[in-house]
């Protein structure tokens, strides 16, 4: 299948335009090769992956995180590891941004996505035709983030409307408040932003908010190319260091 048709229905879909400026999207490393036979997916084109992606021969890696070290300037990853025999195509914050994207797959994989939503920058807010209890609420969390944690300040009760932001959202709970939300969720949450909090707020860890996306980048290249998916995890390990 030829790479720029996948990269197409991609960017039909999340259009690199919308991303923000401080991002960096599209190809990280791209070879001369147009056809592709094999594509691994990742949530992050780290070293590891992108050596598990040429041991199973795979000529190109598709992933949600850019490689920061080539927007940072610092190509010797590039060079050292694949020089480049791989292509690397990657798609953030306009994902983010999409319709359909990765925190829209977050609430289809917590099973909200038939109650009304509502769309704000990056933060999708979820108004609950039942209420629930935050018991309710934490244990379909934790079918996704076993180690989630949260923050309950004013000690609520019971949700009725969630604002969700896949990733790093801290920065939208005042926001989430100020809309009316009774709670939210993300994947990175700041201490002092934690303390300051009015209402609910769930860390449900950054990898585990954004890691549904991927299922997402298989349905939009479709058939014509063998998937793979990257063997990856969350690197912060929970419990007491032996």
């Amino acid at each position: 299948m030829n790479k720029y048709e996948i990269i197409r229905r991609i960017e039909e879909f999340a259009p690199p335009e919308t991303a923000e400026e401080w991002d960096c999207v599209g190809f990280m490393a791209e070879t001369d090769k147009q056809e592709v036979s094999k594509i691994m997916l990742c949530l992050t084109p780290t070293e590891d992956v992108i050596k598990q992606a040429l041991k199973q021969n795979c000529d190109m890696i598709i992933s949600h995180h850019p490689m920061f070290e080539i927007c940072c300037c610092h190509s010797a990853l590039v060079s050292d590891v694949f020089k480049p025999v791989i292509d690397i195509y990657s798609a953030h914050t306009n994902m983010d941004l999409a319709y359909g994207g990765t925190t829209d797959t977050l609430i289809k994989t917590l099973n909200f996505q038939n109650e009304k939503i509502e769309y704000k920058d990056f933060v999708r807010y979820v108004e609950l035709t039942t209420p629930l209890a935050i018991s309710e609420l934490t244990q379909k969390l934790r079918k996704i983030s076993p180690n989630l944690r949260y923050v309950n300040n004013k000690e609520i009760k019971t949700i009725k409307k969630i604002g969700f932001c896949a990733g790093s959202g801290s920065e939208f709970i005042s926001q989430a408040e100020e809309y009316g939300a009774d709670c939210f969720v993300t994947g990175d949450l700041k201490f002092h932003t934690a303390l300051d909090s009015n209402i609910l707020v769930y860390d449900i860890g950054h990898f585990e908010s954004e890691i549904p996306i991927l299922p997402m980048f298989e349905k939009l290249i479709g058939s014509g190319t063998e998937i793979v998916f990257a063997n990856e995890h969350s690197p912060f390990i929970m419990g007491v260091i032996q």
